[in-house]
């Protein structure tokens, strides 16, 4: 069960948390070892933020089916779709996004393709088109398709469910045109209906949450409920993370929610200010020149969701004046 006691992690003083993700080994002198710890050892080769010297290998059998959920709503799962599609598409991966929020829907709101939705799953089950027609290619990247369930209003049949958006899967997995590599479903918050209709075809799961008590709980009902349907390949992003408040110790650090919850770590995305900017313009953050710090840390997410690889935070002392970004992100773990 899940311990939110406020004594879980002590955090000793003049320490702060950071992860490197995976690639070329840092110099031996960039990562000190701390006398007290409180956590594991960190052991392995740290590696530094990505590598654009090649191209990530896909690991697992495809299309890879991802349902992106966390429970609570307002925690960043439409977001983390939007990005982590993009970033897919960019690295040359044919990506099909679900937005599987029947009644409240929003990834073509991120997306800037609001207008370019004429038809739906609902006209496809209804036989009114093709599931091609229904389907919209981004201008941007034309190896990444977005896929509404229903239109804004529009009344559900009760037939809909998990059955159904299984046979949608199957559907894109038999497309003339080729399979696609990655399939994201945008998850509604709750456990309802919704939920268990959302998470039925996927066999693997990326839990958003913040390192908030309330999402906390959700997360871990969640991830219960994820095991009990055979979803075992379970990763979790920890979103709009401050490393202020964490040193001022009024917000859980990431490894305090690592051990809460106890998965594979997939990516850790900062506070920033441009998500929002971003979401008005409907301009997804890895789009942005120069990058954002949030939208380089979505691409690493996307970059170990390939690879199914993860990573781990560590605790590293202090250096004077050099914060930020590296605060965030430590070693990979490989498979």
């Amino acid at each position: 069960m899940l311990s939110l006691s406020p004594t879980t992690t002590p955090k000793p003083s003049g320490l702060f948390y950071f992860t490197v993700p995976s690639t070329i080994p840092l110099h031996p002198k960039t990562l000190k070892t701390p006398t007290k710890r409180t956590h594991r050892p960190f052991s392995g080769t740290p590696r530094t933020l990505l590598q654009y010297n090649r191209k990530p290998q896909l690991s697992g059998e495809t299309p890879r089916v991802v349902v992106i959920t966390s429970g609570k709503g307002g925690v960043g799962k439409t977001t983390t779709t939007a990005n982590v599609g993009l970033s897919l598409a960019r690295l040359g991966f044919s990506v099909v996004a679900i937005d599987a929020d029947v009644g409240l829907r929003n990834l073509d709101l991120l997306l800037g393709l609001e207008n370019r939705v004429n038809y739906t799953v609902i006209e496809v089950l209804n036989g009114d088109c093709r599931l091609d027609q229904a389907l919209v290619r981004d201008k941007r990247w034309s190896n990444f398709e977005l896929l509404c369930i229903s239109k804004p209003r529009s009344k559900l049949p009760i037939g809909f469910g998990g059955k159904a958006l299984v046979w949608l899967v199957d559907a894109l997995k038999a497309r003339q045109e080729g399979s696609p590599d990655f399939i994201l479903i945008d998850c509604p918050a709750g456990i309802d209906a919704g939920f268990i209709t959302a998470i039925t075809p996927a066999n693997e799961a990326v839990l958003v949450t913040t390192p908030d008590i309330t999402s906390l709980r959700d997360a871990d009902r969640v991830t219960g409920l994820l095991e009990c349907d055979g979803i075992r390949d379970i990763k979790m992003i920890v979103n709009r993370v401050r490393t202020d408040m964490i040193k001022g110790e009024d917000m859980m650090s990431v490894l305090d929610v690592q051990e809460m919850l106890g998965l594979a770590l997939l990516g850790v995305i900062p506070e920033d200010s441009e998500v929002i900017r971003s979401t008005n313009r409907g301009y997804p953050l890895v789009l942005n020149k120069p990058p954002t710090l949030a939208g380089l840390a979505f691409e690493q997410a996307a970059w170990r969701l390939v690879e199914q690889d993860s990573m781990k935070a560590v605790m590293v002392e202090e250096e004077p004046k050099k914060r930020g970004f590296f605060s965030f992100f430590g070693r990979s773990l490989g498979k």
